[in-house]
């Protein structure tokens, strides 16, 4: 079945929320790479990444949050990040989520515009439903780290 864009995001809104509760950490998360597979490995990941960065760049909620950052660098620790999290071999060795979005006032509805664009990109990179909803749940534990502003 197929969401429209509004039902859609109202969905992944709750399974956003009822994975936090009951994803394990990045770390604990085990080695086996199928999503990083099925994601395009590390070309895959690049790939995606270049629309995503156009994307939020280009996105009216998402852009003045990238405005005076280096694109290039933040483009490289996404990938490197959605790598290790999809089970990849890569490792982010850059701050952790708290201290790397402390100042910014990010709210619970910042993030959610996030996902949003990030589902756009998976959607335009013919990255199926299933798959999305496999690294959807893995991202969302970052929520707690990541919102800093009610």
């Amino acid at each position: 079945m197929r969401f429209n864009t509004s039902a859609r995001a109202a969905f992944l809104g709750a399974v956003l929320a009822a994975s936090a509760a009951f994803a394990q950490p990045a770390a604990a998360q085990t080695t086996d790479d199928t999503l990083y597979q099925q994601l395009g490995g590390q070309s895959g990941l690049v790939t995606l990444m270049d629309d995503f960065m156009t994307r939020l760049l280009a996105d009216k909620r998402m852009g003045p949050f990238f405005k005076d950052v280096d694109h290039k660098h933040v483009k490289e620790e996404l990938v490197t990040q959605f790598c290790e999290v999809s089970g990849g071999p890569c490792k982010r060795k850059g701050p952790d989520m708290k201290m790397a979005h402390s100042g910014m006032d990010v709210t619970k509805g910042d993030f959610n515009a996030l996902v949003e664009v990030l589902q756009q990109s998976m959607d335009a990179q013919g990255i199926g439903f299933g798959t999305q909803n496999k690294l959807l749940a893995r991202l969302a534990p970052m929520h707690r780290e990541i919102i800093n502003t009610p």
